[in-house]
């Protein structure tokens, strides 16, 4: 073969195809190959191609890496349509100037792009057998809608200069069991994967997206392994979309909220999600999602950082939902996304105001409470009383602190229990303190009847009535214990023992002092 790409003469031992191509590229423009049989066109089908449709991976290499100048007025470009490139496109650490758009195309073998850089390629409805593109750099787009990976697609430390588009692509498992592998890697701007179909683990740990992650209407599957999305440390500036997807649009680019009576596909996810220690700028959205987990997958969300959560998916029938250490600003939630018992892990998870999503009534809030908590642990009461009460629902606050009580009075042994439930009936652990009003009206009511019903005999001049020890216990008794009460339920641990000692100590002190001042009187 005689090289005559320097000069723009074509090069000996082309075949009509490749000649083609080579002019096409000279000339900017699209070189097209379909039949106009859309069975035959298909690049995912099994018609066959023959050699009228196909070029050598080494020519398109050729014109890409040291390709022919182009025509006078024109830029050079590879855009091909309808093509099967045989052998393997080998581009490993070449840098590739022209514009590369390739749409309905098929590969014979795999894609090799590692350490390469592009200006922007498209690859738009190929078949691809793999694509290999770790640590490739583009400084524009990176475009693989409606794309088919037979054989899964690596881009581990890639670096994409704007947008990254998965839009519609189906990609099945490597033999490591893994979908997408894009571990380190970084995008400028937007990661569209909207409809996007998974089949192995989507691993994008550490990643990090300039704008927001979309994938809208994805249906990610892993039946072979833990999780079918392990994300872990990733970083998304604004937000990330766990969303339904508008269906009919052949290309979703917008990234826009489905109109009204559009027919939607739900982001559903067949195995666990791992989101631990990610970044979400604006919010992480899961709203209609679904999950279809096994007893030993979750919904790993720990230590996430975000001003908003919206958590309105459906409640997952089997598997975890871990929320441990998350820090979020507004909660937007609903009672029929969450978990039952045992299936919520809320430990130091942390949120500045509730936001649901239709009818959230205290009782349902409480049992979302007592879900996240399989042993006692006054936290996640605190932090709902908190935030209830700084949105002024302090009468809401409060009865989250009396639920909160209730739950530990079921560790205490039996003493401790008696005495729980006399607080409670009494002035509700404190939490009432009306109830102390009526038991004093009551005590009142009951003296009263007694005295007005007792035989006084006639005062002579210089006596008093007789001394009534009760009555004397009652006064001494109620500040004491009034006191004892106010410090055992606003103090904590070994303090509340010693403000319990304090009511005891009372009620002795005034029998004992009632009983001495009687036995005086009686003396006398």
């Amino acid at each position: 073969m005689t090289d005559g790409a320097g000069s723009g003469e074509l090069p000996d031992g082309l075949t009509a195809t490749e000649a083609g191509m080579w002019q096409a590229f000279r000339n900017g423009s699209v070189y097209d190959l379909r039949s106009g049989d859309a069975d035959v066109d298909d690049p995912h089908g099994g018609h066959p191609w023959g050699p009228e449709r196909s070029v050598r991976a080494r020519i398109v290499c050729w014109l890409l890496l040291d390709g022919p100048p182009a025509l006078a007025g024109r830029v050079s470009s590879l855009k091909l349509q309808g093509v099967l490139i045989t052998d393997v496109l080998d581009l490993a650490g070449g840098t590739i100037v022209p514009y590369v758009e390739l749409k309905g195309c098929r590969f014979e073998k795999e894609i090799l792009l590692p350490e390469a850089r592009f200006t922007t390629v498209r690859l738009v409805d190929c078949s691809v057998p793999r694509l290999e593109a770790a640590r490739v750099r583009t400084e524009g787009d990176l475009h693989l809608p409606r794309c088919r990976f037979h054989n899964g697609a690596r881009l581990t430390d890639a670096h994409i200069g704007t947008d990254l588009m998965l839009n519609q692509a189906v990609v099945y498992r490597d033999r490591r069991g893994r979908s997408i592998t894009g571990d380190g890697m970084t995008v400028g701007q937007d990661l569209q994967a909207e409809m996007l179909e998974s089949h192995g683990e989507l691993s994008l740990r550490g990643a990090q997206v300039g704008v927001s992650l979309s994938l809208r209407g994805a249906k990610l599957a892993n039946p072979y392994g833990k999780r079918a999305l392990n994300a872990p440390q990733l970083t998304v500036e604004r937000t990330l979309h766990l969303t339904p997807a508008g269906v009919g649009n052949p290309l979703l680019t917008s990234g826009t909220t489905p109109a009204r009576g559009t027919r939607v596909q739900r982001f559903e996810c067949q195995g666990g999600i791992r989101l631990d220690d990610g970044r979400f700028g604006d919010a992480l959205d899961l709203d209609r999602a679904r999950f279809d987990l096994g007893d030993d997958q979750e919904v790993s969300l720990r230590r996430i950082q975000t001003p908003e959560l919206r958590f309105l998916g459906e409640r997952p029938q089997r598997g975890k939902v871990v929320l441990s250490g998350a820090r979020v600003g507004n909660l937007v939630d609903k009672v029929s996304s969450w978990p039952g018992p045992g299936n919520l892990h809320m430990g130091g998870f942390s949120y500045d105001s509730l936001v649901p999503r239709g009818r959230f009534p205290l009782a349902e809030r409480l049992k979302w409470v007592s879900a996240a908590t399989a042993e006692y642990n006054p936290e996640p009461y605190e932090r709902l009383a908190t935030v209830l009460r700084n949105g002024g629902e302090d009468a809401d606050a409060r009865e989250v602190l009396l639920a909160k009580q209730r739950r530990r009075r079921e560790t205490l042994p039996l003493a401790g229990k008696l005495w729980g439930y006399a607080q409670d009936w009494t002035v509700a652990y404190g939490y009432r303190p009306g109830r102390a009003a009526v038991w004093m009206a009551v005590l009142w009511a009951a003296s009263s009847v007694a005295f007005a019903h007792a035989d006084h005999p006639p005062l002579k001049p210089g006596e008093g009535p007789n001394w009534n020890a009760a009555l004397f216990a009652l006064d001494l008794l109620i500040p004491v214990i009034d006191l004892g009460q106010a410090g055992h339920w606003r103090l904590r641990g070994g303090w509340q023992w010693a403000a319990a000692i304090v009511i005891v100590l009372g009620w002795i002190l005034a029998t004992t002092v009632a009983a001495g001042a009687t036995r005086m009187l009686r003396r006398s």
